[in-house]
């Protein structure tokens, strides 16, 4: 094979296969592509087809990037071929009613007033001060617009979503509406302690900017029609009728983002005994049940490794409460549209969610405990004067336990005969899109974000990502079923395991002969510094003949070692640059004179039938 490449006459035949590839493939297969990525990167999802099918009026895309000046941006361009090629996926699938304009915005142009007037983000390129635009903006015959500002490198396989979304919004401009059922005083009331009303939760605020907020009464019967989600908060003792609502919401294809706790700390009803921490708890246990989850009752998650420090007074040091945790990065579902990307998040006394044995629908975690966790009885909270308390019983399990899940797939009523006094409903789902959260506390502005008033106006400035979660959710179940199928995709750029494999091996190599000379290196200079005691430090160092015969020998044992370390190297290269070889053989030769062939063949039946 590889005298054959290397020849003339191999050349003479991989250049004839590959004009004639070109040229049958113009004739005979028009505008079709072909995707051999692994997981599809070129191919746009099932539902990112539907969306772009119920658009109805013509969008005008505009993606915007310095080609110029990321000439030296090898990442950068590579993903920039990715993004525009799956523009042009998405303006081929739309069939005229996506309308793509690809832009290099260059310096002092029109064309960079328009992509700084839809409010797209420039980034430095170099220290010369040249700018990046790397952004796409949407508009409709209604003038609205939507706009990514940059696109991140570090959320790469969000990027389907991310333009299916921009896409939905602009076909469907209207803002989504969010009911709101809550047992807590999240938009606000009054404190009996301090007898002052209290200010809404700052989740709220920011929440009215994304969303119209329809507030619903606890109680109610129906859940109105022109609600796309319901976001229940700490929904204690619903009456039955209203559970019935939000069952049936759910399977006729409404979303829900419920918080329930077992002990939320927000809640500030005064217990019925003292001790009794059960009047801080909700759950939707009928419902739950029905949807394959359970919230583990009467259970706090305790976390000796996500355990926050706690203040407990003046003159008192802070300690770590295994009840109250701050959740890193990997506490957080990275591939889920709704936890991608934040970094931290803090919850307190929060439950424990788990799927019921045997249930057909899909229970995904969001949140998790780390594997240093164990269950604890909610009661214990109501009097928990030392949190240390909790450390020193801390008996870990092993096991880590989900504070979050999605749950979705087919689901039954949990009424499959109605209830008295309402009339017969659906009876099961095909699919549910439900996001269940076992703590309300996470909501409430003392764990996430410091306000500060600014001259009347309040100003956030948070500390965890708590609010980003729970914006995110309601963003996510607030389209439509097909944007919500449509979840992470792979990265456009994998690895060479073979390679990266040979160079782990020689890397390894490396590190013990590497660690021998160090180990040989600390041992002579130990002796020679052994030595230098002994001399007089006013005189040059005098060795003798064995001193001087030892040094000569480590001297010429590391020599040796930097030789074969030399070797080790080449060694590797010899062996990628065989296997690039292969590669290559394999990617200019073979695969187009098989695709060749094929289209040879499809070009021959094709005049067969026309026969």
């Amino acid at each position: 094979m590889k005298k054959l490449m290397y020849s003339g006459a191999g050349l003479l035949l991989i250049a004839a296969a590959f004009l004639a590839f070109n040229v049958l493939s113009g004739l005979t297969l028009g505008n079709a592509r072909l995707d051999l990525t692994e997981q599809k990167l070129y191919t746009i999802s099932e539902g990112t087809k539907q969306i772009l099918g119920e658009i109805k009026e013509p969008i005008d895309l505009y993606f915007f990037y310095s080609d110029k000046s990321a000439r030296e941006l090898a990442v950068l361009r590579n993903y920039a071929t990715r993004v525009e090629e799956l523009l042009k996926a998405y303006e081929r699938a739309a069939k005229g009613k996506i309308k793509l304009h690809v832009i290099d915005p260059e310096p002092f142009s029109e064309d960079e007033d328009k992509a700084a007037g839809f409010g797209l983000q420039a980034v430095p390129a170099n220290q010369s001060g040249e700018q990046i635009y790397f952004g796409l903006a949407g508009t409709n015959g209604q003038d609205d617009k939507q706009i990514i500002p940059f696109f991140p490198l570090d959320q790469e396989e969000f990027l389907e979503y991310q333009v299916s979304q921009l896409v939905q919004s602009l076909a469907k401009p209207e803002l989504p509406v969010v009911g709101l059922m809550s047992g807590l005083q999240i938009n606000g009331g009054f404190d009996m302690a301090s007898r002052q009303p209290t200010a809404p939760w700052m989740f709220m605020e920011q929440a009215r900017q994304l969303f119209k907020i329809a507030s619903l009464k606890i109680g109610i019967d129906q859940i109105p029609d022109d609600i796309s989600v319901l976001l229940l908060v700490h929904p204690k003792q619903l009456p039955e009728a209203t559970l019935y609502a939000i069952d049936q919401f759910v399977l006729r294809g409404g979303k829900l983002l419920v918080f329930v706790d077992p002990f939320s700390e927000a809640d500030t009803g005064m217990p019925m005994l003292p001790g009794d921490g059960a009047d801080k708890a909700s759950d939707l246990e009928p419902l739950f049940k029905a949807w394959g989850l359970r919230l583990m009752p009467d259970k706090v998650l305790g976390d000796g490794s996500y355990a926050m420090a706690v203040g407990m007074g003046q003159s008192q040091r802070p300690v770590r409460h295994a009840g109250w945790l701050g959740l890193p990065p990997r506490a957080l579902n990275q591939e889920d549209v709704s936890t991608a990307g934040l970094e931290s998040i803090n919850v307190a006394t929060s439950g424990i969610l788990e799927p019921v044995e045997g249930a057909k629908t899909q229970f995904l975690p969001l949140l998790q405990s780390s594997e240093y966790a164990m269950p604890f009885e909610a009661a214990r909270f109501a009097m928990l004067n030392n949190p240390e308390e909790l450390l020193r019983d801390l008996q870990p399990t092993g096991e880590r336990y989900a504070i979050a899940a999605r749950i979705s797939g087919p689901a039954q009523s949990a009424y499959p005969n109605g209830i008295e006094g309402q009339k017969d409903g659906l009876k099961a789902a095909d699919n549910i899109n439900v996001i269940a959260v076992a703590d309300t506390d996470l909501l409430s502005d003392r764990m996430w974000v410091q306000v500060q008033d600014f001259f009347g106006q309040r100003m956030p400035q948070p500390f965890a990502d708590n609010a980003g979660f729970a914006i995110n959710a309601l963003d996510n179940l607030s389209g439509s079923d097909a944007l919500i199928s449509v979840r992470s995709r792979g990265r456009f750029s994998r690895p060479f395991e073979v390679v990266e494999a040979l160079q782990r091996e020689a890397e390894a190599q490396f590190r013990v002969k590497e660690e021998d000379l160090q180990k040989r290196l600390g041992e002579t200079e130990q002796k020679l510094a052994a030595l230098q005691q002994n001399q007089d430090p006013s005189k040059p160092m005098e060795l003798t003949p064995e001193q001087q015969a030892t040094v000569q020998q480590f001297l010429a044992e590391k020599v040796r070692i930097r030789k074969e370390l030399r070797e080790v190297r080449f060694q590797l290269n010899s062996k990628i640059e065989e296997l690039g070889g292969v590669l290559k053989f394999v990617n200019i030769a073979l695969v187009p004179l098989l695709l060749t062939l094929g289209v040879l063949a499809l070009w021959l039946w094709r005049r067969r039938k026309a026969a």
